[in-house]
């Protein structure tokens, strides 16, 4: 199957349910985070489908293979901030427990986009 545009990227799919996800508990946060943990956390949401959606329209692999490692860079970084935010009690367990398994289901399928990519 040909995939004609970056929204049927499965990885960019699952990216952008974990942005959604983000978005949606983060409003919860206190709002004294608002300018902290709240905007640093919805930036590295954002930014893992926008760089899968920007590698897919590059020219060369190369370039596409550069978006797609800062995308995964963006994703490692949330999973740190989704640990801070449980350790703040932010989060409680079992939302944090399924956003960190939402957020691994997106590195792997990011990394097999990657692999298939070559």
């Amino acid at each position: 199957m040909i995939i004609k545009t970056f929204t049927e990227i499965l990885a960019w799919q699952k990216a952008h349910q974990l942005t959604l996800e983000i978005y949606k508990i983060t409003s919860q946060f206190p709002k004294t985070e608002q300018f902290g943990l709240i905007s640093q956390m919805r930036r590295c949401a954002v930014s893992i489908p926008s760089n899968i959606a920007e590698g897919f329209k590059r020219k060369s692999l190369n370039d596409s293979l550069h978006f797609y490692n800062i995308a995964e860079g963006s994703l490692e970084e949330l999973k740190y901030q989704l640990l801070l935010a449980k350790d703040l009690d932010y989060l409680n367990k079992e939302v944090y427990g399924e956003l960190s398994e939402l957020s691994d289901e997106v590195g792997k399928l990011l990394n097999g986009w990657k692999k298939s990519q070559r």
